[in-house]
């Protein structure tokens, strides 16, 4: 005797999704991988020497440190968040001018690590520090146009969206290219539309540039910070600054100001012409 099978609705709905989200996890992660294949290279790593001194002092400390930067054009023009290579603007924005008059700070070289080894000299050419970006160029044309994302194709993002950030790690992970997941837990509208990605710990960091699933640049990673309230004693920076995701438009639109690269040689100030100082570049209007 053959026995009919009959599933209730709700066994049948359990079936089926066992079936089919398996299906649809591998589809995005097939859209993943041809993103990472397709744009893994508009993603640098970009090496730095940062001097601090304090206090007046005369003495200042070097740290040398590795950077995430996402090249937007072919020349070399390459987007960094400014919180990351120089977080004294990220400090002063949260303690005020009392922290400026304290601490003084110099990016004396900066490197743009290509993937056969090259190091290629860069030099910030322009910072927006409300939108916490610092555009550098290579003092010298690069030997061949460098990858770069299409800052023409661009998506928008929505709440519980997933995009997929790029990165390249650190030399103990052999600066292998990496990618991660993001889920989009807000989007902000004002003072301007940017999107915050959930708190889940990735390989993402300042300066990945982030992808819809079509394939469009939806953004990059950087640090939002606002004054922090309260006396020195109660103030809460934590909650002072927020990872975010700034729109590929924005980013576009202040690219537009970044002018060519000078080099050390032909670093001027204009109205004295004497050697600009490292520090003294472009701020966006």
């Amino acid at each position: 005797m053959r026995c009919k099978l009959h599933l209730t609705p709700f066994v049948a709905a359990l079936v089926l999704a066992a079936v089919t989200v398996p299906c649809r996890a591998d589809e995005f992660a097939e859209k993943g991988r041809e993103i990472f294949k397709k744009h893994q290279h508009a993603v640098v790593t970009v090496q730095e020497v940062l001097k601090v001194s304090s206090g007046g002092s005369s003495r200042a400390n070097e740290t040398k440190q590795d950077l995430t930067g996402t090249v937007l054009d072919p020349s070399g023009l390459t987007v960094l968040a400014l919180s990351a290579c120089d977080p004294s603007e990220m400090v002063q924005r949260m303690m005020g001018e009392d922290y400026s008059r304290r601490v003084e700070t110099e990016i004396s070289d900066m490197r743009i690590l290509l993937d056969d080894g090259t190091e290629v000299p860069a030099e910030i050419v322009l910072r927006d520090k409300d939108l916490d970006l610092a555009f550098i160029r290579p003092k010298t044309k690069p030997a061949s146009p460098m990858a770069a994302v299409d800052l023409t194709k661009t998506s928008p993002a929505q709440v519980l969206d997933q995009v997929v950030t790029l990165n390249r790690l650190n030399s103990a992970a052999g600066r292998a290219y990496a990618a991660s997941v993001e889920r989009i837990s807000a989007v902000i509208q004002k003072p301007r539309t940017f999107y915050i990605p959930d708190s889940t710990m990735t390989s993402t960091s300042l300066g990945s540039p982030a992808f819809s699933y079509d394939g469009n640049l939806v953004g990059v990673v950087v640090m939002r910070t606002v004054s922090a309230r309260g006396g020195a004693a109660t103030r809460n920076y934590r909650d002072s600054m927020a990872s975010i995701i700034l729109p590929a438009e924005d980013i576009a639109k202040a690219a537009k100001q970044a002018p060519e690269a000078k080099g050390d040689s032909e670093r001027k100030d204009a109205a004295t012409g004497t050697n600009a100082a490292p520090n003294e570049v472009k701020d966006a209007k």
